[in-house]
């Protein structure tokens, strides 16, 4: 039997149509897998599992408790509880589990769109698609392929700095006092929520940019089509909240969409380039550890040069890393203020299906953000421009919407309120 990998791969060079039965040596529930990704969790079982060489290695690494034994002895995933961190890819020796596919539908979704279709790119875009590939080119690439623009989250994340700034303002007041932050990562918010609920009350109610960038998409363009990429498996869960599932369509991987420009036979290298300055220094940084931290301690400093308490922050790289930060936190064992969690190491540049390695992401990461013609939100008109769009006539109005950029976190389901089992 082939793979789900086969298969994949079969459809995108067109060795299989889709409008004749599926030959046999491919799974049915493979291609509805291809088809119908909403009905499944972010990580796809390529294989029935019972018998396992590796001590579960897929279940042990799961820190959400998303991969169950039934009766029969068999490994299942609990797509409720599967946030797609991608740890348990890594873990299984034996590569029965692989990421999911939304290629097929976003694709259909684009060409059949009444309205606008528009790709919004996470922060950690520059160079994922090749060496040398400008994001005026790479907006090129994605008008090819049917989109009506390409949007850079990171003017999102601008958006966003300002709002979590103030709420920096509103809630640490005195010494003890802090703020768990980094709205951007589903599974840093994932952990919160499900594992240490007792911390929420520190979590301020933001939305991510990307469900930001969506949302302001769909204000404007209420029959647009809206795609998001990035380095993260993750944010195909995140995108299905029932709270949040208004502003993304769809979500695909920085190797979705490499596969999609092989499969068109675009070359974005080869394209002219679209030059546009959109977003600043600080939200371009989202992208890699320490980007939330600087961020927002430049933006606090900026709002409120006269404050008594500034931002200590403290990183963490992991899962795990993460995990130990808040034992910290709990212990009371830090003097830092602001906690930025981050799912993967090294930040979303670190993600799962990143095309390129960390380091060499983070350092382009860098020099993108250190050539921004504007350092902070503040300086961003384009920031300005959103926010009279959205009716906000001021920057502390961010703290009064209650529409867009606010989230209302409620306990979710399957969420035990203990610590995991790795702990």
């Amino acid at each position: 039997m082939k793979t789900f990998e086969e298969l994949y791969q079969a459809v995108l060079e067109r060795k299989i149509t889709l409008e004749e039965p599926l030959p046999a040596e491919y799974d049915p529930r493979h291609l509805d897998c291809l088809l119908h990704p909403e009905k499944y969790p972010p990580v796809i079982q390529d294989v029935e599992c019972k018998e396992c060489a590796y001590d579960r290695a897929c279940l042990q690494s799961c820190i959400f408790d998303a991969i169950e034994i039934g009766e029969d002895g068999k490994a299942r995933i609990n797509p409720s509880l599967c946030t797609g961190c991608g740890v348990c890819i890594d873990a299984c020796e034996e590569k029965h589990l692989s990421a999911g596919r939304d290629v097929l539908p976003a694709m259909k979704a684009v060409r059949e769109a009444k309205g606008p279709a528009y790709m919004m790119v996470a922060p950690a875009f520059l160079g994922q698609f090749g060496e040398g590939i400008s994001p005026g080119q790479l907006r090129k690439a994605f008008k090819a392929l049917g989109f009506t623009g390409m949007v850079e989250v990171a003017l999102f994340a601008d958006i966003l700095t300002l709002k979590e700034a103030l709420e920096f303002d509103r809630h640490v007041q005195k010494q003890g006092d802090y703020q768990l932050t980094s709205c951007c990562c589903p599974v840093w918010i994932a952990m919160i929520r499900k594992i240490y609920h007792e911390l929420m009350p520190h979590v301020p109610g933001a939305v991510s940019p990307m469900v930001a960038c969506g949302r302001m998409i769909k204000r404007i363009h209420p029959d647009a089509v809206t795609v998001f990429a990035g380095p993260c498996l993750a944010k195909k869960k995140e995108a299905k909240e029932p709270d949040i599932c208004d502003a993304v369509d769809h979500v695909l991987t920085f190797q979705e969409v490499m596969d999609i420009f092989r499969a068109a036979d675009i070359r974005p290298e080869e394209l002219e380039d679209s030059r546009k300055e959109h977003a600043s220094k600080a939200g371009r940084l989202y992208a890699r550890t320490g980007g939330v931290s600087r961020a927002v301690s430049e933006m606090v400093e900026q709002l409120r040069p006269d404050r008594s308490i500034a931002v200590q922050s403290e990183q963490a790289n992991g899962t795990k890393e993460c995990m130990a930060m808040i034992q910290r936190i709990k212990n009371k064992e830090t003097d830092a203020n602001f906690f930025e969690g981050m799912g993967c190491i090294g930040g979303c540049v670190g993600g799962p299906k990143a095309v390129l390695k960390k380091e060499e992401g983070t350092r382009l990461v860098d020099e993108y953000g250190q050539k921004s013609p504007f350092k902070t939100p503040l300086e961003n008109p384009y920031v300005r421009k959103v926010l009279e769009e959205l009716g906000i006539e001021t920057v502390e109005d961010l703290l009064r919407d209650d529409t867009l950029l606010t989230r209302y976190f409620e306990r979710p389901e399957g969420d035990t309120g203990t610590a995991a089992k790795q702990m």
